[in-house]
């Protein structure tokens, strides 16, 4: 049986005036393809239903832990978001900003879990690990 998601993606990310748009927005769309991305006054709005090539890379990157610690460390309520390098997006690979915003700025994404709950949606995403590995229900 396959589970069903309600959930809202937020992903803004700033265009600097030095910066090329469509590479921003390569960068958006490299981690999330499934976005629809629009351009805003200085920064690119994505929205997308769920996160499943997202999802995809953590556990190629085998940094699923360190996607839960994120994921969990700015959870409020049935949301949690959290901060991507541009940098290494573009390059499509996850890399999670932490400490002050680069100079160019992150890419910054909201989930909203509408169903199951974000509990639940967090596991679907990025599952807990054991000696590195997902663990199975």
């Amino acid at each position: 049986m396959t589970d069903v998601y309600s959930v809202d993606v937020q992903i803004t990310a700033p265009v600097r005036p030095t910066e090329v748009t469509d590479r921003v927005r390569d960068a958006v769309t490299n981690l999330f393809p499934e976005a629809d991305v629009t351009e805003g006054h200085g920064e690119l709005l994505g929205e997308a239903h769920g996160m499943e090539t997202f999802s995809e890379l953590l556990h190629d990157q085998e940094i699923l832990d360190t996607a839960r610690g994120q994921f969990l460390a700015d959870r409020r309520g049935d949301t949690f978001s959290f901060d991507l390098k541009k940098q290494a997006a573009f390059q499509g690979v996850v890399n999670f900003a932490v400490g002050d915003p680069a100079e160019l700025g992150d890419i910054h994404v909201r989930v909203t879990v509408t169903e199951p709950s974000v509990e639940d949606y967090i596991d679907h995403v990025a599952p807990p690990t054991e000696d590195g590995r997902p663990v199975e229900d």
